[in-house]
This record gives C-alpha cells, structure tokens and sequence, in this order.
C-alpha cells in the first residue's frame, strides 16, 4: 500500500528525476564539461556555464552523516509524528536529505552505511516511489 505524502514540486528537471525513481534507479546531473554532480537538478552548470548536463545513475550507497531531526509537530497531515530526517553523503560526493528506512535517529552510529531503497507512495499528482535510505 502507498504511504501518503506532501505533494512533490514537479517541473521539468524535477519530473525526470521522479521517473528514475519510478524505475528504481537513482540518478542525479553531472555536467559533462568539467564533471560536477547536481543535486537538486539545474539547468546550467553554475561552475564552468555549461548546458551540457546528464543524468548519471548513481551506487545507491553513502553513510549518514547526521541524524538532522525528528519531527513531533505535526506540519504535514499525511505524515503522522514522529518521523525523523536524515543527511546521507552519497559515495559519489552530494549530500541527500532523506528518511531512513528501518531505523530511527536513536540508532545513527558514527558514519552509518547505508543504502538506497525506493518505498510506494502517493501524494495529490499520483503515485511515485521515493528514495529513502536503510543500513547497507
């Protein structure tokens, strides 16, 4: 069953991105020019101008560097208290801010491993799947 969440921003760079995730794949821009990776997508590479930007598919894997925050206030009605935020470094380099999956904010142990799983949800465009993270 689809998990309900707040409604996604969805323009163009963000619709890619959201059709990766549909297929199970995380993927994020690198710019061909001087290889920088993006996260979250933009148009030109605001290190060397370029519009030459890919969508590269990325490991999945990183380590949690912090437990961000538990949210007990109740900002989104889909999302019932508490849940917990997670800043996960990528191996390839870029922060993502995400949820775990499978632990919670008492359980982040000094550089905890971690890997990329997609869960079902549903939010008012329609159903998507989101990248969260669990232990490696």
């Amino acid at each position: 069953m689809a998990e309900k969440r707040p409604d996604r921003t969805l323009g163009p760079l963000d619709a890619q991105f959201w059709d990766f995730c549909d297929r199970g794949e995380l993927r994020l821009q690198r710019c061909a020019d001087c290889t920088r990776l993006f996260w979250p997508p933009v148009l030109v590479c605001d290190t060397c101008g370029t519009w030459n930007l890919s969508w590269e598919r990325m490991s999945g894997r990183g380590k949690v560097l912090s437990g961000c925050s538990t949210f007990e206030r109740a900002y989104y009605p889909e999302l019932p208290v508490p849940w917990d935020c997670i800043l996960v470094e990528l191996e390839e380099g870029p922060l993502f801010l995400s949820n775990p999956k499978g632990f919670s904010q008492l359980e982040i142990t000094r550089d905890l491993r971690v890997q990329v799983a997609f869960i079902a949800c549903e939010d008012a465009f329609g159903a998507f799947h989101l990248p969260v993270f669990e232990r490696a």
